[in-house]
């Protein structure tokens, strides 16, 4: 760890990170490496399993026929951490363990290794809450299901977990999945995609806050904690364990579900966006409400078609009756996007992703990296549509956020770059061509005048 870090109690919450020096906005505060880490089964046939780039073409595995990667040096440099994965998917065949039992899996395999043997985290594995005793008998249950899989999982290369050489915790399957569930992160792309899950031991000490003041970006499956705005000595470092467009009660309640506490975070105490996102009459903004589970269902099935019709009806129905602050119609909005970007309706698409710009910049308070991803997914489709300079001014704003956010050396901040200096070229090429066709014209004019003097 970090010496600019140090572990710490917080105030009302148990463990904390804080920093021991001041951190201006923008730094990368620490990296890691997981632990463990596994890519998510419905991303398994696009992802390299090792170095987590998404590929069009990846060569499968051709004894497990799960785990696939980019090219032969991936799967060389895998073959250490998959071989014991490897006969453990092969016998459950055609099964496919979830993403826990994967994960609590690879980190049994990692542990269990003698160049996993050394560490020096902050937080070890046996300090990390599983929280079996706050949960509903019902979670329990789905944990204990759980666990009876990781067990005939790992039967071919460990078939009595009590007998290894592990922590206590780590020794019985539910506490070991109950630990792994609720202390993994989500690692995700540059444009906030999932891609898989890891276990970043340390890391699992920041805190929540709805208005954090860090953000955690990956490259690969290194995680970067960058620092959102300037932040002073012994201040706790927080990140925000979920989505924040939502209604504070719902985040306290998601929080409550997922990570046992109760947020009393200044942006939860003080519910200061709940009446913005509540804007506009009830009787207006409540169809769209109500129709929000059977949308999120149709693009869980990817049925773009069917999406898009349902929520351009809603919308043009709705019109500006309920304002574009309103959650509800931000959310089908941003459906709407996602649903024109995959059926290739570009200039829809555009529309879509305009109206949420402004909204996005009140709810996200810049630098937010949600905000700066979705500025370049709408430069991109300007770009595309050949609105040159409206795509340079929406890249520069994007700009201003992901070299924050993302720094200055991650892909998505070289590829923000390079598109905007593209849409520089391209509009001195269109100036260039548009004086050579003025010259041209110029002359036209002057040779019809001569023949008609004549």
């Amino acid at each position: 760890m970090a010496p600019m870090l140090e572990r710490f109690i917080s105030p009302g919450k148990g463990n904390g990170l804080r920093t021991t020096t001041r951190i201006k906005r923008g730094e990368l505060v620490y990296s890691a490496e997981p632990l463990a880490c596994c890519v998510s089964n419905k991303l398994a046939r696009d992802v390299c399993h090792h170095c987590f780039t998404r590929c069009e073409t990846l060569l499968r595995c051709s004894q497990c026929k799960m785990a696939r990667y980019c090219n032969i040096t991936c799967q060389k440099q895998a073959w250490s951490s998959h071989k014991r994965e490897c006969k453990c998917l092969q016998s459950l065949l055609p099964r496919i363990p979830t993403d826990s039992v994967r994960l609590a899996a690879r980190l049994i395999f990692a542990l269990l290794s003698p160049s996993k043997g050394s560490s020096e985290e902050l937080y070890s594995l046996e300090e990390h809450e599983s929280h079996l005793n706050s949960i509903s008998e019902q979670k329990k249950h789905g944990l204990s299901q759980l666990a009876s899989m990781l067990e005939l999982y790992l039967q071919q290369e460990v078939p009595d977990l009590a007998q290894e050489a592990l922590p206590p915790s780590c020794r019985e399957p539910l506490s070991l999945l109950a630990k792994v569930t609720c202390n993994c992160f989500t690692i995700s792309d540059g444009e906030l995609q999932e891609i898989g899950v890891g276990l970043y031991p340390s890391l699992s000490l920041l805190n929540h806050d709805c208005r954090p003041n860090c953000v955690m970006m990956f490259v690969g499956t290194k995680l970067q904690l960058r620092a959102v705005r300037d932040i002073n000595p012994e201040e706790e470092l927080t990140i925000s364990y979920i989505e924040t467009l939502s209604l504070t009660e719902d985040r306290q309640r998601q929080l409550e579900d997922q990570y046992h506490f109760t947020c009393h975070c200044q942006h939860c105490d003080s519910q200061d966006k709940d009446g913005l996102m509540l804007s506009g009459k009830e009787s207006t903004w409540r169809p769209l409400k109500e129709a929000l589970p059977r949308l999120e269902g149709l693009k869980a099935e990817s049925d773009w078609q069917a999406l898009l019709q349902g929520c351009s009806h809603l919308l043009s129905t709705v019109g500006s009756d309920v304002p574009d602050q309103n959650l509800y119609k931000l959310r089908m909005t941003d459906m709407a996007l996602d649903a024109s970007i995959h059926l290739g309706h570009w200039e829809e698409a555009a529309e879509y992703g305009e109206k949420t710009l402004q909204v996005y910049s009140h709810y996200y308070p810049d630098p937010h990296p949600v905000h700066g991803v979705q500025l370049m997914r709408v430069g991109k489709l300007q770009h595309y549509l050949e609105h040159i300079e409206d795509a340079l001014d929406t890249f520069k704003q994007a700009y201003q956020i992901i070299k924050h956010t993302h720094g200055d050396s991650h892909p998505m901040t070289t590829d923000l770059l390079m598109r905007m200096e593209e849409c520089r070229t391209e509009m001195v090429q269109q100036s260039s061509s548009k004086h050579r066709d003025t010259n041209a014209k110029k002359k036209t004019a002057t040779g019809l005048a001569t023949v008609h003097l004549t």
